[in-house]
């Protein structure tokens, strides 16, 4: 029989495994092999035949084991899907709310990426998915497909579906992990794992962490919270599980959107004050601030924003599975879980509104005009106070004024002399995602057939309450944990007459009213028929019909916004754009079918060829669906311990893409963005040991992704047509050389990733460079129950921006010579103390 070998980035012999079928329908125990010198078999997510061989699989299926998973050291979910070649990552946000696409799909979100635990959606839409998820010691691997039939076997997945399984409960031993993780920038997890068997056919298994962590960028405040996961899991005599686990979790987590960055000659710099390796404009004077808002939203009349509270995601999760054969050639499976949600997100979006043009000097703010980013605020003041002589501006921390007339001083501050403008981003949102997946397998085994058909229904009911609300934007300083500043009406000897901001606040309720409710029923029907004729061929279909009952409620801007609560002193008249109570309802019923056919046929032992196609689809709501179509084939080649390769050349066209983003001229008001994607590439990947103590990983991606047909508010643009969309490199690729150490010590290995240039806007007007990084890491064996690993990230300092800044708009410039963007850190330095007993 073939034996596949697929391991990403390691040079050590895979520990026994557990199949994962039907995009986790089915969970079985894959037989050890006979031989322990010998690979042993691994069926991964996006089949549904048990144990067939990675060699004969007909779609891009990639696995990391844990010890990949451990090698990477990731500071978030995200940095594990860079495991995957094809899926490019923006992790830069933080341990949360960071974006992936996958194979050309403009960056920006997470779109037709399906995240899953153990077979299931952490959450129906797939986006947000690493909001109430986070690997533990639980987690045994990671699976992922892309394309082939990850559109058919889950919903909202059909690009890519990534699959992070946990360890089975201990049905012969006591088994226990203890982790304790530190880096340097200040973060401390405890992580632990118990399993052990209760009676002959029961068994537990229990997990958790605790963490503090004031994320990777400088921050005086500390976020910390805890995760804890448990499983009870019953054998049946016959085979097939039973199996009831519970997840809670109360984590808080920092965020980062963009930095102000220098455009020299077209590298990012960074500006005098201000290291944008390490500092974060957050701090103290974002502690705690009292936003005025509609009384419809909150009856006194202020929402308070909490940096110091960060994100704080609640996770309450219930779930049962079961697999149970019923005679020799049919089984049943179903999954079920029930999530109970919230997040309360605080997050800092500097340069949002006014863009890039908000990153200007003190002199300019003060100035009035239309090189003052607040020019309109200081046209109220100027009414308001016809006396004053001048504007200045006051430190809210010191009380330092200085005015206009003190370019000196006004061109000393920070050591840049720059202010900008920042928005509060307060969003709040709880609800529940309830998922059921009830099936069952026939299998049939003739003379030179085999057949496997799996069949089966999803139900999804979804709702998501969102208050976004006092929405506000600040005046800040360009620098670490920078000050705020009201904005003062000056006498002529610069005494404060005056004040027309509100605690360093210019505007109230900028990206509109912000209320906003949602629900959607989803119920498909699905069936994927694997075939194989004699020992060479094997055919692939799969179809899933989805029905889907949407509803939004987008709460109403008042005609006439409410005044400011009373005792405020500011020109400021409004609350701004804010919720009246009132909402416009949107309902929609709309059904899709997605499909997928594809073939493999194994030329030799070692060697094998395959074709796919897929199309499928992304549910957006009562918004449009988004289409997406994929053409892919490859070729596979294993020879003993010395190879494991594959290629695939694609073709992906994303259709009707469809998204929302703020009009910077106008960011109360939500812009509609649709358009066509076509993405032609090659992907490969490979695992070369030619020694016991060497070996080399590397994966990568060479793709050409274009757009067409692109309209703004239904309105066509030819002028995108042959752009490349936004934040989407053309290149992507990972090379882990890995040495393993002698007699059993441990191993080290150094990683390299490139990620080419990518453009911060469709309109393709500021570019960001490409860059590499590099990092290492050492594993040492103290003893048989005792490890040590060393990580260390970005070892050179290298400046590397992951996107630019997505509230300008699809045409940006960085004309003076500044610009926002996100950028990856400097160097980082970890470690971890694993103990087994």
């Amino acid at each position: 029989m073939v034996r596949a070998f697929v391991l990403l980035g390691t040079a050590l012999t895979p520990s026994a495994c557990w199949a994962q079928t039907a995009a986790g329908a089915q969970v079985q125990e894959a037989a050890a092999p006979a031989d322990p010198g010998q690979d042993e078999e691994i069926v991964v997510t996006g089949q549904t035949t048990r144990d067939r061989p990675l060699i004969t699989a007909s779609a891009d299926i990639t696995l990391a084991d844990r010890e990949a998973i451990d090698r990477r050291a990731a500071k978030s979910t995200a940095d594990l899907l860079e495991l995957v070649p094809g899926v490019f990552v923006e992790g830069t946000a933080g341990n949360l709310s960071n974006n992936y696409s996958v194979r050309g799909l403009q960056g920006g979100g997470q779109r037709f990426v399906q995240l899953e635990e153990d077979g299931m959606p952490i959450v129906y839409g797939g986006g947000g998915g690493d909001f109430f998820f986070t690997p533990d010691l639980s987690t045994d691997r990671l699976e992922a497909v892309k394309g082939g039939s990850s559109g058919v076997l889950t919903v909202n997945g059909a690009g890519a579906t990534i699959n992070f399984v946990s360890k089975r409960p201990n049905f012969e031993e006591l088994e226990g992990i203890a982790r304790i993780t530190a880096w340097d920038y200040g973060q401390k997890r405890a992580d632990v794992y118990l399993s052990a068997p209760i009676a002959d056919n029961l068994a537990f298994a229990v997990s958790g962490f605790y963490t503090s962590d004031p994320g990777v960028r400088r921050n005086p405040f500390d976020y910390d919270g805890y995760r804890l996961k448990a499983a009870l899991e019953y054998r049946f005599d016959d085979g097939g599980f039973a199996r009831l686990s519970a997840r809670i979790g109360d984590l808080k987590s920092a965020y980062y959107a963009g930095m102000p960055y220098a455009n020299n000659n077209g590298d990012p710099e960074g500006l005098p004050g201000l290291d944008v390796q390490r500092d974060n404009i957050g701090g103290t004077a974002f502690t705690n601030i009292a936003v005025p808002v509609s009384t419809f939203v909150d009856p006194d009349g202020f929402r308070d924003f909490r940096y110091e509270e960060g994100v704080r995601v609640k996770t309450k999760q219930i779930r049962f599975d079961f697999d149970k054969p019923l005679g020799d050639s049919f089984s049943v499976f179903g999954r079920a879980r029930y999530l109970d949600l919230s997040y309360d997100f605080n997050g800092l979006f500097p340069g949002s509104g006014t863009g890039n043009a908000g990153l200007a000097s003190a002199v300019d703010y003060l100035t009035p005009g239309t090189g003052s980013p607040i020019n309109s605020l200081l046209t109220v003041g100027q009414a308001a106070f016809p006396t004053a002589a001048r504007f200045g501006i006051r430190n809210t921390r010191t009380g330092v004024v200085l005015g206009s007339n003190q370019a000196s001083g006004l061109n000393a501050l920070n050591g840049n002399g720059f202010l900008q403008l920042t928005t509060l981003n307060h969003d709040y949102q709880k609800g529940h995602d309830f998922g059921m997946n009830l099936g069952g397998r026939w299998e049939y085994e003739g003379d030179t057939v085999k057949n496997s058909l799996t069949f089966g229904l999803l139900y999804y009911d979804v709702s998501r309450f969102q208050d976004q609300s006092a929405t506000a934007t600040a005046l800040n300083d360009v620098r670490n944990n920078s000050d705020i500043y009201d904005v003062v009406a000056l006498d002529a000897n610069n005494g404060v007459i005056g004040q027309l901001t509100d605690n360093g606040l210019v505007s109230y309720g900028d990206w509109g009213a912000g209320i906003r409710d949602r629900d959607d029923k989803s119920f498909s029907l699905y069936a994927n028929d694997e075939i194989a004729i004699g020992d060479k061929l094997r055919i692939d279909a799969g179809i899933r019909w989805e029905s889907l009952d949407s509803r939004f409620a987008d709460g109403n801007a008042a005609a006439v916004n409410q005044p400011v609560p009373a005792g405020l002193d500011t020109v400021i008249p409004t609350v701004g754009s804010t919720f009246d109570g009132t909402f416009t309802v949107r309902e929609d019923k709309k059904d899709m079918i997605s499909w997928t056919v594809g073939a493999n046929y194994l030329l030799t032992d070692n060697l094998s060829v395959y074709a796919r196609y897929a199309d499928g689809f992304q549910t957006n709501n009562v918004d449009p669906i988004s289409r997406i179509e994929l053409y892919e084939a490859g070729v596979r080649f294993e020879y003993e311990r010395l190879i494991s390769a594959s290629a695939t050349v694609f073709q992906t066209n994303f259709r009707d893409q469809f998204y929302n983003f703020i009009d910077p001229s106008d960011p109360t008001q939500q812009t509609a963005f649709q358009a066509d994607l076509k993405t032609r590439g090659v992907e490969i990947d490979a695992l070369i040991r030619p020694t016991s103590w060497f070996a080399i990983q590397a994966s990568g991606v060479f793709q050409d992704p274009t757009l067409n047909n692109l309209r703004l508010n239904g309105v066509a643009d030819s002028t995108f047509d042959g752009n490349r969309p936004e934040r989407t490199p053309a290149t992507l690729f990972t090379i882990i050389p890995t040495f393993t150490l002698p007699n059993g010590l441990g191993e080290a290995f150094v990683r390299y990733k490139y990620i080419g240039k990518i453009f911060a806007d469709s309109g393709n007007g500021v570019a960001l460079p490409a860059y590499g990084v590099t990092g290492a890491g050492v594993t040492i064996n103290v003893t048989e129950r005792i490890q040590v690993g060393i990580n260390a990230d970005n070892i050179f300092d290298v400046v590397g921006l992951t996107e630019g800044n997505p509230r300008q708009g699809q045409r940006q410039n960085a004309d003076s010579g500044f610009f926002y963007a996100r950028g990856i850190v400097g160097p980082t330095v970890g470690g971890t103390l694993t103990m087994r007993f």
